[in-house]
């Protein structure tokens, strides 16, 4: 019992490591919108942006100097590095019928 306790401790400390200490993960949703982004302090790793109600319509994603292109689904990953040292919003929005629906907005 003793080897199996020490084998998976031996197991989980790198993972532990590797970890950041401010690490997570935000999320903000709206009527038609919910944007979420993985992030270690202002280092943004990825950007969801979904629908709540399924419907047809055009999503986009944008944070500091990125913009996505505006696609039916909006979702967008970095290698863990990547920082816009002045923006502090993660952003997501939903266009339909060519009219802007609805943005919503995550602060990290």
């Amino acid at each position: 019992m003793k080897n199996v306790a020490a084998l998976l401790t031996a197991c989980a400390l790198p993972l532990l490591a590797a970890t950041p200490a401010h690490a997570g993960v935000s999320s903000s949703c709206g009527q038609y919108v919910c944007v979420m982004t993985a992030h270690h302090n202002r280092f943004v790793q990825d950007i969801t942006v979904r629908t709540k109600d399924g419907l047809p319509g055009t999503l986009r994603a944008y944070w500091g100097n990125y913009h996505s292109s505006r696609v039916n689904a909006a979702s967008h990953r970095w290698e863990v590095g990547r920082e816009q040292a002045a923006s502090k919003l993660v952003c997501g929005g939903l266009e339909r019928d060519g009219r802007s629906i609805e943005d919503v907005c995550v602060t990290i």
